[in-house]
């Protein structure tokens, strides 16, 4: 253990190729060349007498060993980052991942409700899908992520606090045909495009299992789109589409009118939503203060409910 000399460009380069799965993506992405990268993952295998990547034609794949070395190395690095942040008082403000399903009600209140507490404090929304945003939280580049639970294997190295259970509606706009149907059944949206979830989500799955149960054993004409919200909303309106969606995201077309809910028992598609955060790192004072302004959130929101 004494003879290790691992660094800090040793950790960066590591990561780095475990993100871009390639050694030209991820030399470029330090603005290295590639040499320079080869030979400071050589160091770094030497240094563990361990090898961390094979090579294959998917590119730079994690070995075991890498995949342990893993999450050691993020945590290091978050955790480094944080130590300089706070010593140059830069990382001043609260930056936060969140995901469509929070994006509607939810994180718009807990941000009013914080910044009338703390206006002088910065908030900083990053939207993007699940993946980018757990990577970016392992790199201590998020104090956390609120949204749906991600997949088991996602969330290595991450602690996931659930605030509430979200069910799925079956959306359409409000002048479709199915919303005037006496009797809706399930098969019908078969004539229909169908926006759902991409399939290998946890609550993708759980779309399917729903089709299953109805007879459904495959849509004929879909789409799947999970954080492509904007996107989603303009097809169903432009194709008279059918949205599998979870309803914090479509809640004010709902009240509105604009949209409606079909007729349905969607209590099998369900998932949690919640916080996530590193595991064993504690989260900054101002990321705190908005994490409780959230917890009140959904507290007055479940009382509205009632």
């Amino acid at each position: 253990m004494t003879n290790i000399h691992i660094r800090f460009r040793h950790l960066q380069c590591f990561l780095a190729i475990a993100q871009h799965r390639t050694v030209g993506a991820a030399a470029s992405a330090l603005a290295i060349t590639q040499p320079a990268l080869s030979k400071t993952l050589g160091e770094l295998e030497d240094d563990l007498d361990a090898r961390l990547f094979e090579r294959t034609r998917k590119g730079m794949l994690l070995t075991r060993a890498g995949e342990i070395f893993l999450e050691h190395a993020a945590a290091s690095v978050a955790s480094l980052r944080s130590g300089i942040e706070s010593i140059k008082n830069s990382g001043v403000g609260v930056t936060v991942g969140i995901l469509p399903t929070v994006a509607e009600r939810l994180m718009p209140r807990a941000t009013m409700m914080f910044k009338q507490r703390l206006p002088e404090i910065p908030v900083r929304i990053v939207a993007l899908e699940h993946a980018p945003l757990l990577n970016m939280l392992r790199l201590g580049e998020l104090d956390f992520v609120v949204g749906r639970l991600a997949n088991p294997e996602s969330m290595i190295g991450l602690t996931f606090e659930q605030l509430y259970v979200e069910p799925l509606v079956i959306a359409v706009y409000s002048n479709h045909a199915l919303t005037n149907m006496k009797r809706f059944r399930v098969p019908l949206i078969l004539d229909y495009p169908c926006v759902v979830p991409h399939h290998n989500t946890i609550i993708g799955q759980e779309v399917e299992r729903f089709l299953q149960s109805h007879g459904i054993a495959k849509l004929r004409n879909y789409v799947e789109a999970t954080t492509s919200v904007a996107f989603a909303r303009r097809y169903v309106a432009e194709a008279n589409a059918v949205w599998f969606v979870a309803r914090g995201i479509v809640e004010t077309d709902l009240s509105q009118k604009v949209m409606s809910a079909l007729p349905v028992n969607t209590e099998a598609m369900t998932g949690p939503v919640g916080i996530t955060s590193r595991t064993g790192r504690p989260v900054q004072r101002q990321a705190l203060e908005l994490i409780a302004a959230i917890r009140e959130t959904v507290a007055a929101m479940n009382h509205r409910a009632i």
